[in-house]
């Protein structure tokens, strides 16, 4: 598994009235931690553009546990099983700064040709990246 965790500050817009975090928001987050990951892995989102190749979202499913507050410190744990061929297959779980499950998540995201639109296996790029960090809890 490649494991990354990233921790962020839960500001006011990203609340409501009452100071909870709005539910939409914790899809954003799951973003931040899957592009800080990907950095850290050394293929930033805009390198893999770069090759020709974009990564649409196909689904997103997130169960709420607990809500987030104006001011907390979330930890973003961000995963990925197993080297993607047709999708990748990514999972989250976001905590609170006692430590307690807020949410978790999945995102599943597409290949497709920068140019044509027209889907295509993983990169071979991103393949050999996976392969040497399956075992890897990056944290860098």
């Amino acid at each position: 598994m490649i494991k990354s965790e990233l921790e962020i500050d839960v500001r006011y817009y990203e609340t409501d009235q009452m100071g909870i975090v709005h539910h939409s928001n914790y899809i954003r987050y799951f973003e931040c931690g899957r592009s800080d990951m990907m950095a850290k892995a050394g293929i930033p989102i805009d390198k893999i553009e770069a090759a020709g190749v974009v990564l649409p979202v196909i689904s997103v499913e997130c169960r709420y546990r607990m809500p987030a507050k104006m001011g907390d410190r979330i930890r973003v744990v961000t995963m990925i099983d197993k080297v993607p061929m047709a999708k990748l297959v990514i999972r989250n779980e976001i905590y609170g700064p006692s430590g307690s499950l807020l949410c978790e998540g999945k995102v599943v995201l597409g290949f497709l040709d920068g140019q044509t639109r027209r889907p295509v296996r993983c990169p071979e790029m991103l393949v050999k990246v996976f392969e040497e960090r399956l075992c890897e809890h990056i944290n860098d």
